[in-house]
């Protein structure tokens, strides 16, 4: 029956293949086997139901939550030929009646229900006269109380179908379950374990990003210059931050649509179709917005405010590359954010086991922010995948500050927390370690404890920072009741007892500059070049500590050079030359225009300029003189200070531009010919596609590699 379901696929839906993990769910169903399916936002989940409704006898009920999902994939079932229907509030009385004895007459392959109708006994009774061979359960994860979008309807849909004159089979379908949740589904439904098939959390398409103390609008509308032909989604948390978000990017002549509760049925729909039909290019909304919504050129989604879970924020990030091309996921982090979230959830909800549960996902979330780790491999430890690698992409991954050993901080600030009796949140376990005079502190008498002002030199600011980190690594637990208190946990006990290091990325501090601060920001400038060159964030290339330090200082040598923190040799053979060029040019300009003396200023900045222009354009050049030196990329990457991905790009560069001629290096024999087979099946222009039919480890730039063969071939043959 694969065959037949093979047909299907290509004759109604017009592809050759399935997607990873569909064809594994619908031969659990072939063999007459109930079936969980959790695959990532995009993956393609409703293949899995439809393909087989078209298989089986009868009637297949698809159990859906979302009522504008139901419309547009029976329009969209219509449109390949495939009967189906649905029946939901949105109709009138005599509509749904006609679809009924449409329904019992067999003219419908698919009928698409929200659960409450089944809680309907007359309808339980129109289902019992139908022949259902199969009901599948889309967005499963709704089952579980443990689930981020419980909704108690669901937790009836296995007794619901007990009631059915034959017990048809079960597909339950999700993106977002994690192990709890997976548990519950199973249990609920009568799935046995191991009729589990789980293609993974991963998109690698996708590139997380947490944006930390900056100003957010700013942030906002630098990005969307740049993006300014892409389509995407910025998420916000509350109605009245969507409304001010859609004011202020409509007046400076944004193309925007909004989305929230507060809205009319009609104005959401009429939003929501200017977006899928890219007659705007940019969607605000609430998490209300985008559960079903199947738009797959959405290049970025920006969540503006900290989301209230993991589940609610992959769910969202994961509405980005859904046609497989790179695309940003960027969060606007805030502490103020923390607190918008807990009041949501002090308003919304009354059951205090449910308050706790979502307090705990709150501070996952924070965590998520906090973590130095790879924020990819964090979302797949949540949501229950144990062996991961690093993304190589997200923001943690890209950014090349140096590994410091903070252990002695972390045990001054576990300390604190023991000596304050574990009874105190993060604010004034920061005062006590600054030495604030607060009053409420002064009342506890924590100005006795002999940790107090222990941190002086540092802000309550930066030590609450510190704090999150730690608590982000698990060396801190934090309570779930309304006023969060922090307790050292048994790993942070580790720590005081001398047994395990604690180390972090190095922070930038902030120096107040009042003079040469001239000097600092066009130095900024130079920096931006650069960085945008070798495609890394400016602060890879010299932190803003070291560019004031250099702004102070103002080094002419290499020797002055070498004395700054943050400059290591590389980095001295790499940028020292421009630097100094810069601040010599810098320094005579600033002399020239002292004495009045201006006239030649710019021809001097052009010609500078040029040269700087030229030695960031060749930064290609000085990676192709490694590699024929016989460095590998991971050597060159580690000598250049780069990222691998950089490197790699560097060197197809230079093949773009035929400066190398000779790939073997790359690419065994066998390997060309399997990725040649693939890109045959495929086509050139879609890399997602042809890296799924290759072994995983067959990297994106060795089917690049491939494909400039194939082209030089081509050239060649004509």
């Amino acid at each position: 029956m694969m065959n037949q379901a093979r047909s299907i696929l290509k004759e109604y839906f017009g592809y050759d293949h399935f997607r990873k993990g569909q064809e594994d769910i619908i031969q659990h169903l072939l063999n007459g086997e109930n079936v969980v399916g959790i695959m990532p936002t995009g993956g393609g989940k409703s293949i899995c139901y439809q393909v087989p409704a078209m298989l089986f006898p009868g009637l297949t009920v698809v159990i859906s939550p979302l009522i504008s999902l139901m419309k547009d994939q029976v329009d969209a079932l219509t449109e390949v030929g495939i009967p189906a229907t649905f029946i939901n509030s949105t109709l009138h009385h005599e509509e749904v009646q006609e679809r009924v004895y449409d329904i019992k007459n067999g003219h419908y392959k698919l009928l698409y229900i929200a659960p409450e109708r089944l809680e309907a006994d007359y309808f339980m009774d129109i289902l019992k006269e139908v022949t259902i061979s199969f009901i599948a359960v889309d967005e499963a994860h709704c089952i579980s109380q443990w689930g981020h979008d419980f909704r108690p309807s669901y937790a009836k849909i296995g007794y619901m179908i007990n009631k059915l004159s034959e017990t048809p089979l079960v597909a339950a379908l999700t993106a977002t379950a994690t192990p709890k949740v997976h548990e519950d589904i199973c249990h609920l439904l009568h799935i046995p374990w191991e009729n589990t098939v789980k293609t993974g959390f991963s998109r690698e398409n996708l590139s997380f990003s947490i944006i930390k103390g900056q100003d957010k609008g700013k942030f906002l509308e630098s990005f969307l210059k740049k993006n300014k032909d892409e389509s995407g989604i910025i998420y916000a948390a509350t109605r009245q931050e969507v409304e001010k978000l859609y004011d202020r990017l409509s007046k400076k002549g944004y193309s925007v649509s909004k989305y929230h509760g507060g809205m009319s049925d009609l104005q959401r729909e009429a939003e929501q179709q200017a977006f899928i039909k890219d007659d705007v290019s940019i969607m605000i909304a609430t998490n209300a917005f985008g559960m079903g919504i199947d738009k797959s050129n959405i290049r970025y989604v920006i969540h503006y405010q900290l989301p209230k879970n993991m589940e609610g924020y992959y769910q969202e990030a994961g509405r980005a590359g859904r046609d497989g091309l790179p695309s940003k996921c960027i969060l606007l982090y805030s502490a103020q954010d923390i607190r918008i979230q807990r009041f949501l959830i002090d308003q919304t909800i009354n059951d205090p086991d449910k308050q706790k549960q979502d307090i705990d996902k709150l501070q996952s979330m924070i965590n998520f922010c906090h973590t130095e780790d790879c924020l990819q491999e964090y979302i797949l430890h949540y949501f229950g995948e144990e062996h991961t690698e690093k993304c190589g992409q997200c923001s943690n991954c890209t950014d090349e500050r140096s590994v410091i050993n903070v252990t002695v901080d972390a045990q001054k600030v576990l300390s604190c927390m023991i000596r304050m009796g574990e009874r105190f949140g993060k604010t004034m376990i920061a005062q006590v370690l600054t030495g604030s005079k607060n009053k409420k502190l002064i009342d506890f008498h924590l100005d006795r404890i002999k940790t107090y002002g222990l941190m002086k030199e540092r802000s309550a600011k930066e030590i609450s920072d510190f704090i999150e980190f730690l608590i982000s690594e698990q060396y801190i637990d934090v309570s779930s009741g309304s006023m969060p208190i922090l307790k050292v946990s048994n790993r942070g006990k580790e720590v005081l007892l001398g047994k395990e290091t604690v180390e972090r990325k190095e922070q930038v501090v902030t120096v107040k500059v009042s003079e040469n601060n001239a000097l600092f920001e066009y130095l900024r400038s130079i920096r931006k070049q650069l960085a945008e060159a070798e495609n890394v964030p400016p602060f890879v290339v010299f932190s803003d500590q070291t560019l004031r330090s250099i702004s102070l200082t103002m080094p002419v040598t290499h020797e002055e050079f070498r004395e700054i923190k943050g400059i290591g040799d590389h980095k001295l053979q790499k940028y020292g030359d421009i630097m100094i060029e810069h601040i010599i040019k810098f320094k005579t300009n600033q002399h020239e225009l002292s004495i009045g003396e201006d006239s030649n200023t710019a021809e001097l900045d052009t010609n500078r300029e040029k040269r700087v222009k030229k030695s960031v354009e060749n930064s290609h050049l000085l990676t192709l003189d490694l590699w024929k030196s016989g460095l590998t990329i991971k050597e060159i990457a580690k000598e250049r200070e780069l990222n691998v991905q950089t490197v790699e790009n560097h060197l197809l560069r230079c093949g773009e531009e035929e400066l190398i001629v000779d790939w073997s290096t790359f690419l065994k024999p066998e390997e060309q010919a399997m990725i040649s087979d693939a890109i045959q099946k495929v086509g050139s222009d879609k890399l997602k596609p042809i890296k799924e039919e290759l072994p995983d480890e067959i990297s994106y730039f060795m089917i690049k590699v491939a494909i400039m063969l194939e082209k030089r071939k081509q050239k060649i043959l004509h």
